[in-house]
């Protein structure tokens, strides 16, 4: 399935993922070199966005929805080793091939930047360079603290983890100030979350339901989640209020 051009997609200092983005600290002359060298394109949930050893033509943030970062094993044993949320960065400047298959788990708008135009630019413009940097810290902090989820907490853990990292990034994004209650969209099946978590199926279900069960969650269709009192998912993810890379 070939990637379509997303539609009326806004200029740079509209952009929802404005202040997030690798492009946070850029001014206006800045934005507009940007501008020059940027085009958008989307992906249907389930579609391959690039392939493992591809060759990388682009680097691009994610301006909406959520894809998956895998690696397969020799044998053919994939496993999930990342999300890409929105505002998050993909493709390494300086590497021509992608590390990593990367899937649209969720219908999926990127914000693309032609790859050789973009190395130019990191050595030209410290604020790109410096957001780079910072984003790239961040990312590695967030790796670390995963660690932890996955080698440490329990499968009930584990899930709340996961529900306050999506439900914080989400509020952040919508810059909604009341952290205390927050609603979102799970953009992952559950199928999605145990190959993530490593858990089984049977497991994050009836986690989930355990959590509803309890009030921690309060599910609305199959994908619409309330979280009543964030506090209490933290604690139910062994996590303070603040903790770190969920914010």
């Amino acid at each position: 399935m070939q990637d379509m051009v997303a539609p009326n997609m806004n200029d740079c200092v509209d952009c929802p993922i404005r202040h997030r983005a690798v492009c946070a600290r850029c001014d206006a002359d800045e934005l507009e070199l940007l501008e020059d060298i940027k085009y958008y394109r989307s992906f249907t949930a389930g579609q391959t966005i690039m392939w493992s050893g591809d060759r990388m033509d682009f680097v691009a943030s994610v301006v909406s929805g959520v894809a998956a970062l895998t690696q397969t094993m020799e044998d053919g044993r994939t496993q999930m080793v990342g999300l890409l949320l929105p505002s998050d960065f993909v493709g390494r400047p300086g590497r021509e091939t992608a590390t990593y298959t990367v899937t649209a788990t969720s219908d999926l708008v990127m914000c693309c930047f032609r790859r050789k135009p973009f190395e130019q630019m990191i050595n030209s413009t410290p604020h790109i360079a410096h957001r780079l940097l910072e984003m790239t810290l961040d990312e590695l902090d967030a790796a670390r603290e995963w660690m932890l989820v996955l080698g440490r907490k329990t499968a009930r853990e584990k899930i709340a983890s996961l529900l306050a990292i999506i439900a914080r990034r989400d509020a952040v994004l919508a810059k909604n100030t009341d952290i205390n209650s927050l609603a979102f969209d799970l953009p992952l099946t559950r199928e999605a979350m145990s190959d993530y978590l490593g858990l089984t199926l049977e497991t994050v279900s009836r986690q989930i339901s355990a959590l509803k069960k309890d009030g921690v969650i309060v599910l609305e269709g199959k994908r619409r989640i309330n979280v009543p009192d964030m506090d209490r998912l933290m604690d139910e993810a062994g996590d303070d209020s603040d903790g770190g890379f969920l914010s």
